[in-house]
């Protein structure tokens, strides 16, 4: 049986020239970038091309840019960063209620420190209302952390509308790119970003490595304490193997973007298409529109979640209800709940189909074909 992996905005396998990169980087390139000797040149050398060309991706400066673990400490050191170094002048947050959760349980957390955090509301899109976010903005407001794309149904919030309106407040704006990121074409500065969260293992790079945007001028205290890595601002030997595998998966990810976009949005056609030819019923969670092109998350009315996903996973479909980061919590998606309100059916029959490296036309319409059948099968009377 040939599986199918539909599942890209949990984890992308990686792209076998990062593996090549990695296993080469590993062989002949192992000292550590902070010593002096050739080895140790030979290692910075691979981190500062690396940081230049990630910086470059997004209208940055080099020394804007601080790799982290992945997106979770990214996310983390830009909130709680911002909240230490800027409490004197301030203590309110605002960010929305569909945002991953290591972003909304880093406000939490903050809330139990004695900040305030406002949650936006977004309308049955998944985006907030621009009205909402003036009317929340206060002269105490110190960050605005709004993601930039949906992990769990792709939609796009109005990032420049917000730096906008945010270009004479004290305010800084952090976005948790991580789900766009390679798929969107970003410039921090047109946008007025001030942080930018990313994570390599969504672009066909290796898990445990991502980079945190930091505006110049922008003061965030380091959240792990050693040596003096990453100009003081993120302690630790850095992992140069698989920084050099992220490097070659945003290279592959900047030369590729327009093609994938295409593909993705082909792969989503397919699969509607697909499902209204064999006469299913089903309802769109978010829209093609302002959505990013490779999330597709659906509802199939008279279906239980858990079964879809037993039933897919039986026909070899990998696929998902939402974040993987919540896989096993018995709670409905806190995103589809903020959308549709805790009684919709939604929270209880949607499934997301994330596309990525490797699939194909035949791939897809296979998938659709098998979703077709079991909603068909699980909704018979």
């Amino acid at each position: 049986m040939e599986r199918i992996y539909v599942d890209h905005a949990a984890t992308s396998p990686m792209h076998e020239k990062v593996i090549a990169k990695m296993y080469e980087v590993m062989n002949a390139q192992f000292g550590n970038p902070s010593s002096i000797h050739s080895f140790g040149r030979e290692a910075r050398k691979i981190v500062d091309i690396s940081r230049h060309f990630m910086a470059k991706s997004l209208g940055a400066k080099e020394n804007e840019i601080i790799f982290t673990s992945g997106g979770t400490e990214a996310d983390n050191h830009a909130i709680f960063g911002v909240a230490e170094a800027y409490k004197e002048k301030g203590k309110h947050i605002i960010t929305t209620q569909v945002e991953h959760h290591a972003v909304l349980h880093t406000c939490q957390q903050l809330e139990k420190n004695g900040f305030e955090v406002t949650y936006l509301p977004v309308d049955e899109s998944g985006k907030i209302r621009l009205q909402d976010f003036q009317k929340a903005l206060r002269k105490d407001t110190i960050l605005v952390t709004i993601m930039y794309g949906n992990n769990e149904v792709g939609t796009i919030q109005p990032i420049k509308e917000i730096g906008d309106m945010i270009k004479s407040h004290q305010a800084i704006f952090h976005t948790d790119a991580v789900q766009a990121y390679g798929i969107e074409k970003i410039d921090v500065n047109e946008l007025g970003i001030d942080l930018l969260s990313v994570s390599a293992h969504k672009i066909n790079g290796p898990k445990g490595i991502g980079f945190l945007y930091v505006r110049n001028g922008i003061s965030l205290p380091s959240r792990l304490f050693g040596g003096e890595q990453e100009r003081k601002r993120r302690a630790g030997t850095e992992n140069v193997p698989s920084v050099a595998g992220f490097y070659e998966a945003v290279l592959i990810a900047q030369q590729e973007m327009e093609d994938h976009r295409k593909t993705y949005l082909h792969f989503k056609e397919i699969f509607i298409q697909t499902l209204q030819n064999q006469q299913i019923k089903f309802y769109q969670n978010g829209f093609v529109e302002q959505s990013l092109p490779h999330v597709l998350n659906l509802s199939f009315p008279g279906t239980n979640v858990e079964a879809l996903l037993v039933n897919l996973d039986l026909a070899g479909i990998a696929a998902s209800s939402g974040s993987a980061c919540t896989a096993g919590s018995i709670d409905p998606s806190h995103v589809l709940v903020a959308m549709f309100g805790k009684s919709s059916h939604r929270i209880q029959d949607s499934i997301r189909f994330s596309f990525g490296l490797s699939n194909t036309d035949e791939q897809i319409k296979k998938a659709a074909l098998e979703t077709a059948k079991i909603v068909q099968r699980l909704t018979a009377k």
